[in-house]
């Protein structure tokens, strides 16, 4: 796995990947959330979006704004073929090993936090299921479970 910061290149892939992972937001929502719509170029000029990269293909991105007195998690997205193997995270640590330091905070919408919840109250690996399982997540974003 491979860290590296993404170059105006990478606008296609970063638009793609994004689009792909943010998908069951856009649909529970009925429009994608900011990440979809976000103009990458001026956070690839100032260093904030990272792609993680496995025998050549992207895995996954990780968008980390910083501020004077931390940092901010804007966005981190997995490649379909990537899921369930523990990338989001892997982006992350790849990134601090890379580039980080500071207290880490992360940004979304209150359904988004809901959403994630989810994954402090089960196993992670309960909670991948429960992800992947569309049938157990509500409309409302909560587990119908």
């Amino acid at each position: 796995m491979t860290m590296r910061p993404a170059s105006p290149d990478d606008l296609e892939t970063i638009a793609t990947l994004t689009s792909a992972a943010y998908r069951p937001y856009s649909e529970l929502f009925g429009a994608p959330p900011m990440p979809v719509t976000e103009d990458y170029t001026p956070r690839i000029e100032r260093g904030e979006v990272w792609l993680c990269e496995i025998g050549g293909q992207t895995a996954g991105l990780v968008v980390v704004e910083q501020h004077s007195n931390h940092l901010m998690l804007f966005s981190i997205a997995v490649s379909r073929v990537f899921r369930g193997l523990g990338m989001g995270w892997r982006c992350c640590v790849g990134w601090k090993a890379r580039r980080g330091n500071g207290p880490c905070r992360r940004s979304g919408s209150t359904r988004m936090r809901g959403w994630s919840g989810i994954s402090r109250s089960t196993a992670p690996s309960d909670f991948r299921k429960r992800v992947a399982d569309q049938a157990l997540i509500g409309q409302d974003g909560r587990s119908s479970t």
